[in-house]
C-alpha cells in the first residue's frame, strides 16, 4: 500500500519522464493502493478473530461499550474531515489530472484533510475490535499519512509552482494555522 500511494502522489514528477500517461498511471497506483488498504482492513479483521499469542491483553480492560463510545467520537469528526476532503478533491482524489486547479472549501483552512481524517480512522477501527494490539498497531498509521502527505507536496509544488508555495505558507498541513498579529490587522 505505502509504495503505490507514494508513487500515486507524483504525477507531475512522472510526467516530466513519462508524459502525460504519467496522470492516468498515478491514479492506477492510487487505486491499487486504495485495493492494499482495503487487504489491510481485512487482516485487522483476521487478527480479532485469530490474534497472535502476544504479551497484550486480547480486549480492553473495560466494558466493550467504552470501547464503543471511544470508536464513535473518533469516528465522526474523522469521517467528517476525510469525507469533506473527498468532496471538495472531487475527482483529483482517486484521478489526477493536470488541468485540475487548487483546491477550495476544506482546503482553504487545511492542506490534507483527507490523510488527517482517515489517520485517525484506524483507531476508530481498533476500538471497535476492541483490540489493545491493534489500538497500539494503528499508531503506524500517523507517520505514514505524514509521509504521504510530504511526498504530495513535492509533486505539488512541481506542478502549481509560486502558488502552491504561497498556499502552503497560508494553511496548515493538518490544521487550521493561527492568523499572525499583522494578518489580523489587515
Amino acid at each position: 500500500m505505502v509504495i503505490f500511494y507514494i508513487k500515486s502522489v507524483g504525477p507531475a514528477a512522472l510526467e516530466q519522464k513519462i508524459g502525460l500517461v504519467a496522470y492516468a498511471r498515478c491514479a492506477y497506483y492510487r487505486i491499487t493502493a486504495s485495493v492494499f488498504e482495503i487487504i489491510v482492513i481485512i487482516n485487522y479483521l483476521i487478527y480479532f478473530f485469530l490474534p497472535l499469542p502476544l504479551p497484550i491483553p486480547r480486549f480492553f480492560i473495560w466494558d466493550y461499550w467504552i470501547s464503543i463510545i471511544f470508536s464513535i467520537a473518533i469516528l465522526i469528526p474523522s469521517s467528517y474531515i476525510m469525507l469533506k476532503g473527498l468532496k471538495d478533491a472531487g475527482r483529483e482524489a482517486l484521478f489526477p489530472d493536470k488541468e485540475h486547479t487548487l483546491y477550495e472549501g476544506i482546503y482553504e483552512k487545511i492542506r490534507h484533510p483527507q490523510s488527517l481524517g482517515e489517520a485517525f480512522l484506524w483507531w476508530s477501527v481498533a476500538l471497535i475490535l476492541n483490540s489493545p494490539f491493534l489500538f497500539l498497531y494503528s499508531i503506524v498509521w500517523f507517520p505514514l499519512f505524514y509521509w504521504f502527505c510530504k511526498a504530495e507536496e513535492k509533486d505539488l509544488i512541481i506542478r502549481y509552482g509560486e502558488p502552491y508555495i504561497y498556499y502552503k505558507a497560508r494553511t496548515g498541513m493538518f490544521f487550521p494555522q493561527r492568523k499572525k498579529k499583522n494578518e489580523e490587522n489587515h
